[in-house]
């Protein structure tokens, strides 16, 4: 039955007797160790159909892989069918109307370095080896948010195989109920094979870091609160409690799409007047402020979300034990 798949697919079946088949079953997050009993390494979306019809005809679980960096494992599965859009790249650019076109296997990066060859860019996600499909489908958060929202703000229309083998088209004016789901919703309403987004005019940004000592911390926490609530949609600033030899460090990196001049001068408070320990902001090419702030390697890291207002130290404790109880595999 695998030899009948393989043959009605461009693409390439892979299975457990493959030389690359311990590499093709891996995702981002190595807290989870799955063994699919088929990787289909999809080339087209006639492939996606014919992938989601064995796993269906089959009764094998499925699971859809875009650039594997699900933090919560849904790129593979075990004893299943994981649909693998990473040889799916295809991406156009028309300049003139702003519009990237875009397959789901597509990165960051990838999409990043295509638009930006016209000096146009969309929101996508800060971390470039992220997978352009699970981002747009999750809302997608980026730098650019404060100005244009987030990737699914962008989305104009997107391909869409649905568990019927369907193929079809989501947007405004096609089958709007789906295109209002995927924006934000999820990957459980089918298998998206393409995107088009909206682009704007992105090219040189003003970008980088301000580092400030563990003592300074609550101090700037204040700051960074009051900072963000007044700054211009294009500033977006990150705010992290980042460790080091040294021991923690306050981090803030920060992006301002509009004129160098006046990011510098918004910047200015957060400046000389607080003794940054490192400055590196400064004019720099688009593709170049991504990676800011990301690590190089994979590592274990602890994930925590929570929001307070104004508590006394004694009630924060139980959210740090909390966070040191949540502990993530490699991943971002």
């Amino acid at each position: 039955m695998i030899r009948k798949l393989a043959s009605q697919i461009t693409g390439r079946v892979i299975t457990p007797e493959a030389s690359d088949y311990e590499s093709s079953r891996l995702i981002f997050n190595r807290a989870f160790d799955q063994r699919p009993a088929v990787i289909v390494r999809c080339a087209s979306a006639s492939d996606v159909a014919r992938a989601l019809d064995f796993g269906q005809s089959h009764s094998l679980p499925l699971a859809v892989r875009g650039g594997g960096h699900s933090a919560a494992g849904y790129g593979g599965c075990d004893g299943g069918v994981v649909i693998d859009l990473s040889g799916m790249k295809r991406v156009e650019v028309d300049a003139e109307k702003r519009v990237a076109r875009a397959e789901a296997g597509l990165l960051v990066r990838d999409l990043d370095e295509a638009t930006q060859r016209f000096g146009l860019a969309t929101t996508l996600g800060d971390c470039p080896t992220v997978g352009i499909a699970g981002l747009t489908l999750g809302g997608g958060l980026g730098a650019l948010m404060p100005k244009y929202g987030a990737a699914c703000d962008n989305l104009i229309s997107a391909q869409v195989v649905t568990v019927d083998g369907r193929q079809v088209e989501a947007s405004q004016k096609s089958n709007p109920d789906l295109f209002w789901a995927i924006r934000g919703g999820g990957g459980n309403f089918g298998v998206v094979t393409a995107f088009e987004y909206q682009l704007h005019p992105v090219s040189e940004v003003l970008a980088g870091t301000l580092m400030y000592p563990r003592e300074r911390i609550p101090e700037m926490l204040q700051a960074y609160v009051k900072f963000t609530g007044a700054a211009p949609d294009e500033m977006s600033v990150v705010g992290l409690v980042f460790p080091s030899e040294q021991g923690a460090r306050f981090l803030m990196l920060s992006l301002y799409c509009g004129q160098p001049s006046l990011g510098h001068d918004l910047l200015k408070p957060l400046r000389a007047p607080l003794k940054t320990q490192e400055d590196t902001v400064k004019v720099i090419p688009y593709l170049e402020a991504h990676p800011m702030g990301m690590p190089r390697n994979a590592y274990a890291y602890f994930y925590m979300t929570c929001s307070f207002r104004n508590s006394p130290r004694s009630q924060l404790r139980p959210l740090q034990r909390q966070s040191r109880m949540r502990r993530r595999g490699p991943g971002c």
